[in-house]
């Protein structure tokens, strides 16, 4: 997705007035609000087949998949986004400042699917803000141009380790979520080099 910058000062308020009515997503952060331009064809292919993985994996769990209609909010920082999926392993808590609860603070596990124009800021500062979730068990970042997942797991001294897996015939195991997904199936009907 491509992130264009609008250059007014706005409130968290006042952003969460402006999504209520807004026909496209926008980002909050650092009192500026970015839109956020549609996704690529194989974008929104992936993250549908990681959701609907998610959502069978985690049946009859405590953990709950959502969508990238659920925005979260980084209390430390202040960003607010739209993962393109997140996992919540305890009650939804919301932003008390948005006073429709469409905001949450406390994810278990993110993921981003990664895109050219926003790679960048997905691996940089989009993931350091993520770290300052204290809920944050996981941030995971799914390439588009080929069948390999980055998985960065916080361990209990607060150092974040890396796990990747390459290849369809791959999984990555998730402890946090006691799972393992399928590279296969995250890239169901992908047809990698044949798209620009």
């Amino acid at each position: 997705m491509v992130i264009s910058k609008v250059s007014r000062q706005h409130s968290v308020e006042e952003y969460y007035a402006l999504e209520e009515q807004a026909v496209s997503k926008s980002e909050f952060d650092d009192r500026e609000i970015r839109h956020l331009e549609s996704a690529s064809p194989d974008h929104c292919l992936i993250a549908a087949n990681l959701i609907g993985e998610l959502g069978n994996r985690l049946k009859g769990k405590t953990c709950t998949p959502y969508d990238s209609n659920l925005r979260v909010k980084i209390p430390a920082t202040g960003l607010v986004t739209y993962p393109d999926a997140s996992v919540f392993c305890k009650k939804l808590e919301f932003d008390p400042k948005d006073k429709r609860q469409q905001t949450a603070i406390n994810p278990t596990i993110v993921f981003e699917v990664l895109s050219k124009s926003t790679e960048s800021y997905d691996r940089g500062k989009k993931a350091e803000n993520y770290r300052q979730l204290e809920s944050l068990k996981a941030y995971v970042l799914v390439s588009q141009t080929s069948p390999h997942i980055e998985l960065y797991e916080r361990h209990g001294d607060g150092f974040w380790f890396l796990t990747e897996a390459k290849g369809l015939d791959q999984e990555l195991p998730i402890k946090s979520l006691g799972l393992k997904l399928p590279l296969a199936e995250v890239y169901d009907r992908m047809k990698f080099g044949k798209r620009k």
